[in-house]
C-alpha cells in the first residue's frame, strides 16, 4: 500500500513539475521567437504576458519596448533613406559612391546623364569597366572637364568624402558644375564691355550716318560725273554700314537685357507645333512625344526653339550638306521623369568648328549676328536647363540640338 502511495505521489509530482515547466517554457519560447524576429528585421511580433512584478512579465515588457524602439528606428531610417534618394534624384549635381574594390554602389539621375549610365546596368560594376577610373584618382577640389565630344566642355569641381555602409568604408563623390558660374561671369564681362562699347559707338555712329546722308543729299545738286557717282556710292556704303552696326549693337543690348522668366503651364505639343509652323523655308517634321504640360516661360522657350530650328534649317539647306536626301529638319520631345528634352535634328553638314558656338559675337554666317545660340543658352539656363549641340550619332550626317529643362508640373 505504501508503494502504491509513493508511486502515485511520484506521478503527481512529475505531472506538477511538467506543468510548471510548460508554464515556464512557453513564455520563454515566445520570447525567443520575438527575439528571432527582431534579428530578422521583423518588428511586427510582440510577447504576451507583459506585466510588472513578474520576472517573465518584466522580460516580456523590455523585449516589447526594444521591438518598438527598433521598429521606430527602422521607420526613421527608411524615411531618411527615402528623403536622401528624393534629394539625390532632384539634385542637378552628379553623385556617385564606390566601395573599397572600386565598384559603383550609388548614383543619381544627374550622374546617369553626365556619364551616360543606366542605374540597373551600372551598379556593381568597377570604375574601370565603366570608364570612371579617372574619377577615383581625382583629389578633393580637382576640376574635371567632361563632354569633349560636344560643342563645349562641362567643367566639374570634385568633392569627395568617406563614409561607412554596413561597416564597410565607401567613397562618395559629388560633382559641382562650375561651368554655369563661369558662363555667368563671362556674361557679366560681356555686358560691361557692350555697355562701354555701345556708348562710344553710338556717339560715333549717329554723326557718321547723319553726315553721310547730308553729303549724299548735297551731291544730288552737283553735275553728273563719274567722280560724283563714286562719291555717292561710297557715302551710301558708309551710311548702310553705320545702320548695320547700330542694329548689331541693339541686338546685343537686347541679348544682355533678357528678363526673368514668367512661368505658366504650357502644353508641350502645342508649343512644338507653333515653332515648327514658323519655319517657312522647309517643312519641319514633328515627331509626337508623350502628352505633357510643363511650367515654363512660353515666349522665351519659343524664341529659343525658333533660333535652334532656324539654325537647323539653314544647315539642312546649306550647299555644304553632303546628304543625297532632301533637306530635312525634325523636332521631337521626351519626358524623362525629372526633365523635358526637346530634340531638333537636321541633315546638314554637321559641326566642324564647335569651340566657339556659344561665344557672343561669333558667327559663320555672312549676315549672322552671333546671338541666336547664345540667347537660346541664356533662356535655357534661366530655366535651370541647358542647350547642347552635337553631331548626330545615328549614322546620318547632320547635327542634333538638345534643349533640356527641368520638369515642373505646377
Amino acid at each position: 500500500m505504501q508503494v502504491i502511495l509513493l508511486v502515485l505521489f511520484a506521478l503527481g509530482w512529475a505531472f506538477t513539475v511538467s506543468l510548471l515547466m510548460e508554464q515556464l517554457a512557453r513564455p520563454l519560447q515566445t520570447l525567443a521567437n520575438v527575439v528571432a524576429s527582431l534579428r530578422e528585421d521583423d518588428y511586427s511580433f510582440r510577447a504576451r504576458g507583459a506585466r510588472r512584478n513578474d520576472v517573465i512579465g518584466d522580460l516580456a515588457l523590455e523585449i516589447n519596448a526594444l521591438a518598438s524602439m527598433l521598429q521606430a528606428q527602422r521607420a526613421g531610417a527608411l524615411e531618411a533613406m527615402a528623403l536622401v534618394e528624393r534629394v539625390m534624384d532632384t539634385m542637378q549635381s552628379p553623385v556617385l559612391a564606390f566601395d573599397p574594390e572600386g565598384r559603383l554602389k550609388l548614383l543619381n539621375v544627374a550622374a546617369e546623364r553626365a556619364f551616360s549610365l543606366e542605374t540597373n546596368k551600372a551598379l556593381g560594376h568597377t570604375a574601370q569597366k565603366l570608364k570612371l577610373a579617372y574619377l577615383l584618382d581625382a583629389s578633393n577640389d580637382d576640376v574635371l572637364s567632361l563632354g569633349a565630344e560636344q560643342q563645349q566642355l562641362t567643367r566639374w569641381i570634385v568633392k569627395r568624402a568617406n563614409f561607412r555602409l554596413r561597416g564597410v568604408p565607401h567613397t562618395l563623390f559629388v560633382l559641382a558644375d562650375v561651368g554655369t558660374a563661369l558662363r555667368e561671369e563671362e556674361r557679366v564681362a560681356w555686358r560691361r564691355l557692350i555697355r562701354v562699347l555701345g556708348h562710344e559707338i553710338n556717339n560715333s555712329l549717329a554723326p557718321i550716318k547723319s553726315i553721310a546722308s547730308s553729303l549724299r543729299t548735297r551731291l544730288h545738286a552737283a553735275p553728273q560725273t563719274e567722280e560724283r557717282d563714286d562719291f555717292e556710292r561710297g557715302l551710301e556704303v558708309v551710311e548702310n554700314r553705320a545702320e548695320s552696326l547700330n542694329r548689331f549693337l541693339q541686338a546685343y543690348r537686347q541679348l544682355m537685357g533678357l528678363p526673368a522668366p514668367r512661368f505658366a503651364k504650357v502644353d508641350m505639343a502645342s508649343l512644338i507645333d507653333r515653332v515648327a509652323q514658323l519655319e517657312v523655308r522647309l517643312m519641319v517634321q514633328v515627331i509626337p512625344g508623350d502628352p505633357v504640360e510643363v511650367m515654363l516661360d512660353p515666349d522665351q522657350i519659343e524664341q529659343a526653339l525658333i533660333n535652334l530650328v532656324r539654325n537647323a534649317a539653314e544647315a539642312a539647306l546649306s550647299p555644304d550638306a553632303m546628304n543625297e536626301d532632301a533637306p530635312r529638319v525634325e523636332m521631337s520631345w521626351q519626358h524623362t521623369g525629372n526633365e523635358i528634352c526637346i530634340s531638333i535634328f537636321d541633315n546638314g553638314p554637321g559641326l566642324t568648328n564647335s569651340g566657339n558656338l556659344f561665344v557672343p559675337f561669333y558667327t559663320t554666317k555672312p549676315s549672322g549676328t552671333g546671338i541666336g545660340l547664345v540667347l537660346a543658352q541664356q533662356i535655357a539656363e534661366a530655366h535651370n536647363g541647358v542647350v547642347e549641340l552635337r553631331n548626330r550619332m545615328d549614322g546620318v550626317n547632320g547635327c542634333e540640338a538638345l534643349l533640356r529643362i527641368p520638369f515642373q508640373a505646377n
